[in-house]
């Protein structure tokens, strides 16, 4: 698609002082309103332009954009506007909602500036009577955010043309997302639910709880999206031991080697190498649309056994899923050096417990103390994605990529790590109660000042989500 002449001539007027030029002149006030509105024409046509490219793309790739894409039911009554990642969860809400027979649609704002009117009426449903706007920014003191302002424009100028091809709907706006803030199946559902509540949230947020202003949406956290055959997971490693490194080998295995969809999310702590990640990857049958986290997980591996002490680590497992942990101490004592509270998790989910002594697999391989490459195979073995020995080939195959630049002996260790690791890997059978003698310490110190408490101490706990906005100093 690209014209390689085009591109000489773009580069050949890059700045150089062997041809020197003159731009960006200044210009007074007798003709600076004038050259402003003389690239008119270049906007005007610009929307065209894009579509164009857009459809030539379609024929390169197979897919196809337009400047405004809708999804859902033909003849929705509900609709949602919003642009970027965040559109593919909408996507997924909105697919699952018309399945269960709710006239709802998405529409997808693919070119925002400048906003093609037209394009934009065209793409939405006749049927439609309420639109929740979503902006990912926040306008103190604005009438509204960008979006919500120019699709109230675009409608209201329709109409005083005489020619909008619906009656005039209820227009709300919202905001969602800020700084990446979580956007989900059960934010999407609260969104559309508030568009046809008797007196609907104008400006409303989502995904927070607003105890100041009151203008947060209630969400039901319990609604997932997400089917029964889809194998989401979370993997706690510390910064630099390569776990986030092993489970992209992962998704590359079982995208390339299964009949899967794979995806993977990783959250770093802001210190980086030393710190905790959290790897979030599913796999499933069909392509997936869910850009959020994983909420809720079938199965959770623990890299660094100090971790249970400080983290929440079973929240989000589902009940019968999966827990492996690496950890110093064998299938016998294991359980009472485990936090009486992630025993009671344990039972309580009734949850296969696994435990492998990485450090050790990894020091008797010469690895050192990197244990991605045994937790990786330790994730094949169990979950049973690929049969094993077909899970261990892609592995070795994925090792040879990765290292193979840094010299047969390093690949010839991580080798000899897969191969001790099943031998080293054991199931703890787990009693029917809790009988550790101790629990997990209290984030701070209970003499700590009510500030740090109540509200840092949820944001060390990698809890800040759960935290109102009356917990913000001003």
């Amino acid at each position: 698609m690209i014209d390689d002449g085009l591109v000489r001539a773009h580069r050949a007027r890059a700045l150089s002082p062997d041809h020197p030029v003159l731009r960006g002149s200044a210009q007074n006030p007798d003709v600076f309103f004038q050259a402003r509105e003389r690239c008119n024409p270049y906007y005007t046509a610009f929307p065209a332009i894009v579509q164009k490219a857009m459809d030539r793309f379609a024929k390169v790739a197979g897919r196809q954009y337009r400047l405004f894409d809708y999804a859902g039911a033909p003849d929705a009554e509900r609709v949602v506007v919003l642009m970027g990642s965040g559109a593919e969860a909408a996507h997924e809400t909105v697919e699952y909602l018309v399945a269960r027979g709710e006239k709802v649609g998405l529409l997808k704002i693919r070119l925002f500036r400048p906003f093609d009117v037209s394009a934009f009426i065209d793409a939405l449903p006749k049927t439609v009577k309420s639109i929740a706007v979503l902006d990912r920014t926040k306008e103190p003191g604005a009438a509204g955010e960008p979006m919500y302002q120019d699709i109230l424009t675009a409608i209201g100028e329709r109409l005083n043309q005489g020619d909008l091809p619906f009656a005039f709907p209820k227009v709300l706006g919202g905001r969602y997302g800020l700084s990446s803030k979580e956007f989900t199946p059960s934010m999407v559902k609260a969104v559309l639910d508030n568009l046809s509540a008797p007196t609907p949230k104008n400006h409303f947020t989502v995904g927070i709880q607003d105890d100041v202003t009151h203008l947060s949406l209630d969400c039901d956290s319990s609604f997932t999206t997400e089917g029964d055959d889809v194998i989401r997971c979370h993997f706690y490693g510390l910064g630099s031991d390569g776990t986030v490194g092993a489970n992209k080998n992962t998704i590359k295995i079982i995208g390339e080697d299964t009949p899967n969809y794979a995806q993977g999310y990783f959250v770093y702590d802001s210190k980086k190498a030393g710190s905790i990640t959290v790897s979030h990857l599913r796999f499933g049958p069909r392509p997936i649309r869910s850009t959020y986290l994983v909420s809720s997980a079938n199965f959770v591996a623990c890299h660094a056994f100090v971790f249970l002490e400080k983290f929440d680590m079973l929240k989000a497992a589902m009940p019968g899923s999966v827990f492996l942990l690496n950890s110093p101490f064998g299938p016998e004592e294991v359980w009472d050096k485990l936090p009486r509270s992630v025993q009671q998790q344990i039972i309580d989910k009734g949850i296969k417990f696994y435990v492998i002594d990485g450090y050790k697999v990894a020091k008797d391989s010469g690895m050192g103390g990197r244990v991605n490459t045994i937790m990786q195979t330790c994730f094949f073995a169990i979950s049973g994605v690929l049969p094993k020995d077909e899970a261990i080939a892609a592995i070795k195959n994925a090792i040879k990529k990765t290292y193979g630049g840094k010299g047969e002996e390093i690949v010839k260790k991580n080798f000899e790590a897969v191969d001790a690791t099943l031998a080293n890997l054991i199931e703890v059978m787990v009693p029917q109660k809790a009988t550790s003698a101790f629990d997990k310490p209290p984030v701070v110190s209970a003499l700590a000042p009510d500030y740090v408490r109540t509200t840092l101490a949820k944001i060390i706990a990698n809890e800040g989500d759960d935290l109102p906005v009356s917990a913000m100093p001003i």
